[in-house]
């Protein structure tokens, strides 16, 4: 498949929407960046692709040109349908301003957004995307990228969603990484015991100096 679309583009012919169409989902993840970078944002309002699967170079890519696609219907109960299936590319600034539309995100497509969008929200934010999902964040307290979520959170700001989730940081504390020291070699540990069998020695001839100073 990869071959053949490679072929269609090398004779240059557009990815317009009806190539795209026959494409589908299930082969647009093998698009290189210089292919997808072609695709008009136009032709994404005439097809229906998930690319949830992709890389996420990809997902960025192609939310970049489904929001330029659906721009016009931004203010719109039909945007977020429209966006959902690219949201996994959409960076924390574009999910923060979507969190004031009540549009009932599923914590399924949360779970898939980008990690570093997804860290930066608020619990208040997320509250505001999920709406009447809220309830089901709970289930997926337990899973990755979620769990990583919860934990950079603090517990009291999370108390505050009133569905009982846990595993935030508690008030006062903080995580702290232990750091792991490499055991020393045989030969330092060498140098150790000698040193510290001619301690006693040592400090007996540095008192005598001072004494006799």
């Amino acid at each position: 498949a990869s071959v053949i679309i490679k072929r269609y583009i090398d004779l240059g012919n557009a990815l317009n929407a009806t190539a795209l169409n026959a494409i589908g989902t299930e082969y647009v993840c093998l698009l290189k960046a210089s292919e997808l970078n072609t695709i008009d944002s136009n032709s994404l309002k005439l097809v229906s692709l998930n690319p949830s699967a992709c890389s996420q170079p990809t997902k960025d890519i192609l939310y970049v040109k489904a929001k330029h696609a659906f721009s016009d219907q931004r203010s719109l109960p039909a945007y977020y349908t429209l966006i959902q299936p690219y949201l996994g590319g959409a960076p924390g600034i574009d999910l923060k301003a979507l969190s004031k539309d009540n549009v009932n995100m599923e914590v399924s497509t949360l779970a898939k957004l980008r990690r570093d969008s997804l860290m930066s929200l608020t619990p208040s934010e997320v509250r505001c995307l999920l709406g009447i999902n809220i309830g089901d964040l709970v289930k997926w307290q337990n899973v990755s990228p979620i769990q990583e979520w919860v934990q950079r959170q603090k517990q009291s700001e999370l108390d505050q969603l009133q569905i009982s989730l846990t595993g935030g940081t508690q008030e006062g504390y903080m995580n702290i990484i232990t750091p792991k020291f490499q055991p020393p070699s045989s030969a330092p540990q060498a140098t150790v015991a000698m040193t510290l069998h001619l301690l006693p020695a040592l400090l007996l001839s540095f008192l005598m100096m001072l004494v006799l100073s």
